[in-house]
């Protein structure tokens, strides 16, 4: 694979499928681009984005993993970071971390402009991730996300 030495981040082309989220869930992703950028780089130990949020989008589903660590740096505009009951708001040059097995978190944007931030995060195999709000869970397997309901049934 070749892969560049550097490139114009806001150039990057945005990924192709919008959700890896099964519907119903995907559709509430409307609004966000992410940008791949580590993939481009042949990274494989970790992944970063850059990631747009239009107005009245939102990053994820409200979310924590098992087993990742994440982070994200606020880069323009005005995000609302939402951990469980607890919201901040993160402006640019602000960044947070999240560590893997801790605090449920997604980001806003309920702001009239829109939102560009890196989110980097790792690759860990068999990471789980909990969605304390919908009723779907997903499991890292051989590189891809895995989603099922809560009991236990496939989507």
């Amino acid at each position: 694979m070749d892969c560049p030495i550097a490139i114009e981040a806001a150039e990057a082309a945005p990924r192709s499928k919008p959700s890896n989220y099964p519907e119903p869930f995907a559709s509430r992703m409307k609004g966000r681009v992410k940008r791949p950028l580590g993939d481009l780089f042949g990274l494989s130990n970790f992944g970063v984005n850059l990631t747009e949020l239009a107005p009245g989008a939102v990053s994820a589903l409200q979310h924590r993993h098992s087993r990742q660590d994440e982070f994200v740096y606020i880069l323009e505009g005005e995000a609302v970071l939402v951990t469980g009951p607890v919201e901040t708001v993160l402006r640019p040059g602000m960044c947070a971390g999240f560590k893997a097995g801790g605090v449920s978190h997604h980001l806003e944007n309920r702001s009239a402009a829109p939102v560009r931030y890196l989110e980097i995060g790792d690759r860990t195999e068999g990471d789980e991730v909990a969605y304390p709000a919908d009723d779907i869970v997903a499991v890292r397997e051989q590189g891809a996300w895995r989603f099922h309901h809560k009991d236990g049934t496939p989507y």
